[in-house]
């Protein structure tokens, strides 16, 4: 047992040492290639720790390898710009000037609902704030809202505020979501009556929003798609 525990703390200290080396903070700021890197050092890691007979270099030598790998790698990426695209890719613009860009979410496989909750952890609950929005190569996506929903300096800002529940998706990708519906307040019947308005189907939407004062935004369906 005291062998377990003290190539446990031998491997800790070199593995927290080798992610220092990677300078990176947290798991959500690694790249493809870090993150593989992060992976395979865990693995290599448990064997010496689950199997007392293997020797503790057989754990380490890997460990400092990949380490060393990633840092020579980075290293060419940032003298190679074309070799950096290649590892871990490009950001992807995915909304511009407030229109959702449906092919290039759909090539990044990225959903409605992935995108709502990107959103709402930005504190974002209307898609007709944003005006910009960029995939990073982590994934993270990252918002620019519209000059009306950007936050107002101390001396624009009047008192008082809204109180009204934000916007619900009611349709994603062509389903529509009778659950929101109802919290909203509203049935299938003002559904119909809003896409019969536009000359839609369900199958026709994109992305439909709407709150309880019936208030809503249409986003429709690219062709092809």
């Amino acid at each position: 047992m005291a062998v377990v525990l003290i190539r446990a703390t031998i491997l800790y200290i070199i593995i927290t040492f080798s992610l220092r080396l990677m300078g990176k903070r947290q798991l959500g700021e690694l790249q493809p290639s870090e993150l593989v890197v992060t992976i395979l050092i865990s693995n290599i890691a448990a064997i010496p720790v689950e199997d007392s007979s293997v020797p503790m270099i057989l754990g380490i030598v890997p460990i400092f390898t990949l380490v060393s790998l990633d840092v020579i790698v980075s290293a060419i990426m940032l003298k190679f710009p074309k070799f950096r695209k290649l590892m871990i890719g490009s950001p992807r613009v995915i909304m511009s000037k407030g229109v959702i860009m449906q092919k290039e979410m759909k090539r990044l496989r990225y959903t409605v609902d992935d995108l709502v909750e990107a959103m709402r952890e930005e504190q974002i609950f209307d898609i007709t704030e944003i005006w910009y929005a960029i995939v990073e190569t982590t994934g993270k996506i990252h918002f620019l809202k519209k000059k009306d929903y950007q936050n107002a300096e101390k001396a624009d800002v009047n008192c008082g505020g809204s109180s009204s529940d934000p916007p619900a998706v009611i349709i994603r990708d062509g389903r529509e979501d009778e659950e929101q519906l109802k919290s909203m307040g509203l049935g299938m019947g003002w559904l119909k009556e809003q896409l019969r308005e536009r000359k839609l189907s369900v199958k026709d939407v994109f992305l439909m929003t709407a709150d309880r004062n019936g208030q809503h935004t249409i986003i429709e369906r690219q062709r092809g798609l």
